[in-house]
């Protein structure tokens, strides 16, 4: 079976392990930060190429008039009838590997950085040369991943909802749309409101991606500490298999997923220009269907992040291991 080398794979101390907290170099620091930013971009990549197509039938039975689509796979038999795979599933596809592929690398960047944080902070059991974090220490530094990445996630998210809230409601026929395209946004954005209007929900942002960063690292780290194989003694060899990576990855972005959606929720309304105030918001979301309002487009959102999430911890993984066998 194919394996790939787990670089930061977590174990269960045992008696034999020495309890101390990792010190490393400047130099060295700095070097795993740049190869997690690079794997980050690897694995963004790879998240917008798996994950593109579901988004994209997602908007299109939104924006679409009923009756337009029977349902999902009727989407995906037109789309390809019609323009075929490159123009079909792929169509726009250059403005989420823009946005995402950095994205992801400052997430994994950041992550990185938060496991430097919690090294100094606190004390990080190591075992042949590497540092064992808890899932304590995992969710603590998955959560301050989430700072950097916001300055990137807000922006790029509040010109995604308004070009999608744009595609739902198209002008009447002869008047051209508010919006061009992304650029356009940000433009028309900053003219109206400044950096401020550009950011709008950017406190909702980090709400819901400093506890869904939380649960996505953990829950990667603890399934993947649970699948990977373990010598004669008991303890974990290192070597991970694909399916094992692709298994951790897709139950990783269904862990992110569950506890913040309702914020995603609450973020898209008050970015699309819906809402005007957190408390505002969360009101007219809950009188216009109670709690089940807070949950729109739940079910799309789990089907794409199981095989984005997969891909993307494959291509971190495999970025990794290539970065290792080259310059190691």
């Amino acid at each position: 079976m194919t394996t790939t080398k787990d670089a930061g794979a977590t174990t269960v101390p045992n008696e034999d392990t020495v309890v101390a907290t990792p010190k490393k170099d400047a130099v060295s620091q700095t070097l795993a930060q740049i190869r997690s930013f690079v794997a980050g971009g690897v694995g963004g990549v790879c998240a917008v190429i798996v994950g593109h197509p579901f988004d994209l039938v997602k908007v299109r039975m939104q924006t679409a008039e009923k009756g337009v689509y029977s349902g999902a796979i009727d989407v995906v038999k037109k789309t390809l009838a019609r323009e075929g795979v490159a123009k079909g599933l792929y169509a726009g596809v250059s403005a989420p590997l823009v946005g995402v592929t950095p994205m992801f690398a400052v997430s994994f960047w950041g992550y990185d950085l938060g496991k430097t944080l919690v090294s100094s902070l606190s004390t990080v059991p190591i075992k042949n040369d590497t540092p064992q974090y808890s899932i304590a220490q995992i969710s603590a530094a998955g959560a301050f991943s989430a700072f950097p990445m916001t300055l990137i996630t807000a922006p790029f998210e509040r010109v995604k909802v308004l070009l999608q809230i744009q595609g739902q409601n198209p002008p009447p026929a002869g008047q051209k749309p508010k919006y061009s395209g992304g650029m356009d946004v940000v433009r028309q954005l900053y003219k109206e409101g400044g950096i401020r209007s550009i950011y709008r929900g950017s406190a909702m942002t980090l709400a819901r991606d400093a506890p869904g960063s939380a649960a996505y690292f953990a829950a990667y780290e603890y399934i993947k500490r649970s699948l990977t194989p373990r010598d004669e003694q008991g303890n974990i060899t290192g070597e991970l298999s694909l399916p094992a990576v692709l298994t951790a990855g897709g139950a990783a972005g269904i862990a992110m997923w569950i506890p913040v959606f309702p914020v995603d929720t609450i973020k898209s309304r008050m970015q699309s220009g819906e809402g005007t105030s957190i408390a505002g918001t969360i009101r007219a979301i809950y009188g216009n269907g109670g709690f089940r309002a807070f949950f729109p487009g739940f079910g799309p959102a789990l089907a794409r992040a199981v095989p984005a999430n997969a891909a993307t911890f494959l291509g971190v993984e495999l970025a990794h291991k290539a970065m290792s066998k080259f310059f190691d």
